[in-house]
Order: C-alpha cells, then sequence, then structure tokens
C-alpha cells in the first residue's frame, strides 16, 4: 500500500512539475496599423451602410500603442491592458472612463463626433497619454 501511493505521490509530483514548465503562447502585438484604411475599407452591412470600424489599442509597457491615431467617426476603439498592474483610459474632458482595468481587462469607446480626444493612465499620468483624432 505504501508503495502504491509513493508512485501516485511521484506521478502527480511529475505531472505538477509539467504543467509549471509548460508556458502559454505569449501574445501576439499587431504592428501599426494605418486605422484610415481599415475604416475605409470595411464591408457594406445588408442596409447598404459602410459597416462600422473597430480599432485595438493595446495597453502595454506602461504605454498605450499606438497613442496616436486618426479614425473616421462611428469607428469603436477598444484599449486591451496587457500590463500585470492596473490602467485606467480617462478623457482630458471626462468624455469617457474606463475605471480600472486589470491585466486582460478590456474598455471600448465608440467615437461618433469628429474632434480630436486625448486621454491618459490615471495613475502613471505622467508617461501614458494618448490622442484619437476623428474625422468625418
Amino acid at each position: 500500500m505504501k508503495v502504491q501511493r509513493s508512485i501516485v505521490s511521484v506521478f502527480v509530483l511529475f505531472a505538477l512539475a509539467l504543467a509549471a514548465c509548460t508556458t502559454a503562447p505569449a501574445p501576439t502585438t499587431a504592428a501599426p496599423m494605418d486605422v484610415q484604411a481599415t475604416a475605409a475599407s470595411t464591408e457594406a452591412s445588408a442596409g447598404g451602410q459602410p459597416a462600422a470600424a473597430a480599432v485595438a489599442i493595446n495597453i502595454q509597457n506602461f504605454s498605450f500603442d499606438p497613442n496616436n491615431l486618426t479614425v473616421k467617426t462611428g469607428t469603436t476603439v477598444t484599449w486591451t491592458n496587457m500590463d500585470s498592474v492596473n490602467h485606467t483610459v480617462t478623457s482630458d474632458t471626462g468624455l469617457f472612463d474606463s475605471g480600472e482595468l486589470g491585466k486582460g481587462s478590456t474598455f471600448s469607446y465608440t467615437f461618433d463626433k469628429a474632434g480630436v480626444y486625448t486621454y491618459y493612465c490615471i495613475p502613471h499620468h505622467s508617461k501614458m497619454q494618448g490622442t484619437i483624432t476623428v474625422t468625418d
């Protein structure tokens, strides 16, 4: 009976060690894209209207990537926190505020009016800032 428990224990420890040695695939980071081209090339919806564009911004290494971009009106921007610390996406004018985003959390906002929208991370304001320029 002792031998069986020892063998089972060895197998369990081996399985745990093996699981600890495997790593999850590293998240991929898309190269910066031409947001205007993406928005302009969206397919038409069933009603003949252009489909809404969507753009992703990664929050990683204490920065917004990309931190400056231009989009068309109606574009939804989604920020994803890739860092292990909490960040926010907060409009300088109070138009939007994500609240604290933990690792892997997302926040989305749809820009319906043309203009220049600046934003920052509350805890890391001095180094984490971005700008979204929205055109018609």
